[in-house]
């Protein structure tokens, strides 16, 4: 999984201008790569109560989601778009991770997520 991660995710990163275009290559091919990555998101999440959580924590959400998917949302326009990857994100996430927490905190590794959400 941590191969995968390091060394099989990749999404560009183009202007917003270029990527406004919802028919252009490159659009396509950035929400392609997204979608993906979120795909691998929820299948690294998976592994949670099986391998140790912080590990599953590490690579989903220091290195998957801070690193990769974070980028890509902040570039998206607030909107329709925006909205359906936070909620697909958010969905990939245990319950469990959050039971402990108490009102108002939140992961220490969700913190820049859980302010674009605010926003």
């Amino acid at each position: 999984m941590k191969k995968s991660v390091e060394e099989d995710v990749f999404i560009p990163l183009y202007p917003k201008s270029t990527v406004e275009d919802k028919s252009s290559l490159r659009s396509k091919f950035q929400e392609r790569r997204f979608w993906s990555a979120v795909k691998l998101l929820s299948n690294v999440v998976l592994w949670d109560g099986i391998i140790q959580e912080d590990k599953v924590r590490d690579l989903g959400l220091s290195k998957l989601l801070n690193r990769y998917l974070l980028l890509n949302i902040l570039n998206t326009p607030l909107g329709p778009d925006n909205i359906e990857k936070c909620n697909k994100v958010v969905a990939c996430l245990p319950e469990r991770w959050f039971q402990d927490l108490k009102g108002g905190s939140t992961l220490p590794e969700l913190l820049n997520f859980s302010q674009h959400l605010l926003q």
